[in-house]
C-alpha cells in the first residue's frame, strides 16, 4: 500500500515538472534557472517503467519550489491559500498544430489548405497563442545545440508561426533558394547585412541577401518525447 502511495507521489511530481518544463524555451534553460543538471531533468520526466528513469525526491523537488518561488507542497499538489508567496501560473493550452516535415514547412504559406490539416496524423499542443497556421517540425541535426545557454538540440519540436515578423534575434525557420528543405536558425542583422546563423558555433553564418525567404518565427519549443 504505501509503494502504491509513493508511486502516486512521484508521477504527480512527474507531471508537475513536465508542465513547469513546458513554460521555458528548453530543457537547458529550465535546468539553468532551477540549478538541476539538464541529464537529471531529462531522466525525472521518463515515464513509469522506462529505463534510467529517476524519481524526483525531496530535495529536488525543494530545489525547484524554491528556485521558482513556487509555495511549499506545490510539486505535491498541495495548495497553501495562506501563503505570502505565490508562483504566477501557467496559460492554459492555447491551440493543437500539426507536425509537418521539412520539406511541407518550404511551401506550407503558399498553400490554399496548407497541406490538407485534416490529413495530418500529428498534432501538438501549445500554451502560446499563435496564428492558425502555425506548424510544428521536428528538429533534426546538431546545428543549433549549443555548448551554453539557448539550445534546441535534436529530439525536440519547435512550433513556427508564420504571422510573426523576423526581427534581429529571432530563432527563425527559412528556406534558401538552392536548397530543397527548410532549415533552422538565429536571425542576424549586422549592419544592414542579414545572416543565418546556428547556435552551434561550429557551423558557419550564412549571409542571405534576396536568396533566403523567412517561413516564420519560432514561437515555442520543447521535448517531443515527453507523453
Amino acid at each position: 500500500m504505501k509503494e502504491d502511495k509513493n508511486s502516486q507521489v512521484f508521477e504527480c511530481r512527474r507531471l508537475k515538472l513536465k508542465e513547469l518544463v513546458e513554460r521555458f524555451e528548453t530543457q537547458r534553460a529550465f535546468s539553468e534557472a532551477t540549478g538541476i543538471d539538464v541529464t537529471v531533468i531529462s531522466r525525472m520526466l521518463y515515464p513509469e517503467g522506462k529505463a534510467g528513469k529517476r524519481n524526483i525526491g525531496e530535495k529536488a523537488v525543494r530545489q525547484i519550489e524554491d528556485a521558482l518561488k513556487l509555495s511549499r507542497g506545490w510539486m505535491d499538489g498541495i495548495t497553501q491559500e495562506n501563503n505570502n508567496v505565490s508562483f504566477a501560473g501557467f496559460n492554459e493550452t492555447a491551440g493543437c498544430y500539426p507536425v509537418i516535415s521539412w520539406v511541407s514547412a518550404g511551401a506550407w504559406s503558399e498553400a490554399v489548405e496548407p497541406y490538407h490539416r485534416k490529413s495530418i496524423d500529428r498534432w501538438l499542443e501549445t500554451t502560446v497563442d499563435c496564428s492558425e497556421n502555425s506548424f510544428w517540425l521536428d528538429v533534426k541535426g546538431d546545428s543549433m545545440t549549443a555548448p551554453a545557454g539557448l539550445s534546441i538540440p535534436e529530439g525536440m519540436v519547435i512550433l513556427v508561426d508564420p504571422e510573426v515578423e523576423a526581427t534581429n534575434g529571432k530563432l527563425v525557420v527559412a528556406k534558401l533558394e538552392s536548397d530543397n528543405e527548410a532549415t533552422f536558425k538565429k536571425y542576424v542583422v549586422d549592419a544592414g547585412r542579414k545572416f543565418l546563423k546556428a547556435l552551434n558555433p561550429q557551423w558557419p553564418m550564412t549571409e542571405i541577401n534576396g536568396n533566403c525567404k523567412i517561413i516564420g518565427v519560432v514561437v515555442d519549443a520543447k521535448i517531443a518525447n515527453l507523453p
